[in-house]
């Protein structure tokens, strides 16, 4: 086995990748406007809207678990779930 193929790691520990994954997410931070792309992506009408959210439940139908239960959010992400993360009053 030669040097150079030791040193290249692939799969999910190719460190090469996630360094430049890494640079490329913080140069974009950095550099992007933020608002104007999240706001370029909301949905433009109501009909979408319906769309995104079948397809967003279609998707979460088959995941292991639903990330707002989580993340302790509620069905309409408007904030956290106190039930996901229940204080005790004792």
């Amino acid at each position: 086995m030669s040097n150079e193929s030791k040193s290249k790691v692939q799969g999910e520990g190719d460190y090469e990748a996630a360094r430049r994954y890494r640079k490329e997410v913080e140069e974009f931070v950095e550099q992007a406007d933020i608002d104007r792309a999240a706001h370029e992506a909301a949905p433009k009408s109501p009909a979408e809207q319906k769309e995104l959210d079948d397809a967003e439940r279609a998707g979460r139908s088959h995941a292991k678990s639903d990330d707002r239960e989580d993340h302790g959010m509620d069905e309409d992400r408007s904030g956290p779930n106190p039930r996901a993360n229940p204080q005790r009053t004792s």
